[in-house]
């Protein structure tokens, strides 16, 4: 299987709820939303999906729905997220059912703190019983350890499981340093929506997005264009958006993209404690946003 397929623009999927429950018939309406919106895969069980607020079963009857739903018009990538013990999640991987399911995604373990040693035999350890490519998820500021340039690409060197990583660190230097010395075909994806399109300037892959859950087109058009060099649409889509990525992240993600997804009329934005939903001050300010760019874009 090719990385190339997941050049572009990857959607880390919301789950809705209501009532306490999985809404089966809002996500339907959200997953093909996206897949009409151009988007190129989609991510199900990542940190918006709030596959840590999930059961096991939750995580698996939502999984099977999205495979089902998406029917094979574009690949899904599976959440997977790092245990804290290492022999824990190689032990679920080897009993895990992956069919419809063309990577998998997984963070670095958290809590714990790993050396970069540590981090690297972790991964080494999946990448022995995984059978599906793997993209490398490096998040500190959920996990507290830095994924750090050097280890990603000894990992990529080591085995061709790894494919790719979201690099949601925030650092420019750090991403510029990974596209430098990547090995070839290893793809650098962007984890920070706002620095998407600098990371695309830099040779960058694309983007697993949160934003795209409300605007696939809008953010997937803005991915595609700057893959094509058209720089100038590139731009403009990225500072149309611009506004919006702030209201998204004031009170933690999912719980501003859950309240967008809301405002334009695809579920509500419930989201399960310890999480709240979003205060009443922010919703109106990203309501705000969210209405001008749906007004510059025709929405």
């Amino acid at each position: 299987m090719s990385p190339q397929q997941f050049r572009g623009t990857g959607v880390a999927l919301i789950t809705p709820f209501r009532e306490g429950r999985i809404d089966y018939a809002a996500l339907e309406k959200i997953i093909d939303y996206q897949i009409a919106g151009g988007i190129d895969y989609l991510v199900c069980l990542g940190t918006s999906g709030e596959a840590i607020t999930l059961s096991s079963k939750e995580c698996l009857d939502v999984l099977a729905f999205t495979i089902k739903q998406v029917d094979g018009r574009i690949p899904v990538v599976a959440g997977y997220f790092g245990s804290n013990y290492t022999e824990k999640l190689v032990n679920s991987t080897k009993k895990f059912n992956f069919e419809g399911v063309s990577a998998i995604m997984s963070s670095s373990p958290a809590y714990n703190k790993p050396t970069q040693e540590g981090i690297y035999r972790h991964y080494m350890e999946l990448a022995k019983v995984s059978p599906l490519p793997i993209i490398i998820y490096n998040v500190p500021s959920r996990t507290a350890s830095n994924v750090l340039p050097d280890t990603v690409i000894r990992l990529a060197e080591a085995s061709d499981k790894f494919i790719a990583v979201k690099e949601a660190s925030g650092d420019l230097n750090q991403v510029m340093y990974l596209i430098k010395h990547r090995p070839k075909d290893f793809l650098v994806l962007s984890g920070d929506d706002p620095l998407t399109l600098p990371t695309l300037a830099c040779g960058g892959d694309g983007v697993i997005s949160v934003i795209g859950n409300v605007f696939p087109t809008e953010f997937s058009d803005m991915v595609q264009a700057a893959l094509d060099d058209d720089w100038d649409t590139a731009r403009r889509l990225h500072y149309d958006l611009l506004d919006v990525h702030p209201w998204l992240y004031v009170e933690g993600n999912p719980v501003g993209i859950k309240a967008a997804m809301e405002i334009m009329g695809f579920c509500t934005k419930e989201v399960r404690i310890p999480l709240v939903s979003l205060s009443d001050a922010p919703y109106q300010k990203l309501k705000e946003a969210i209405d001008k760019v749906a007004s510059i874009q025709g929405v």
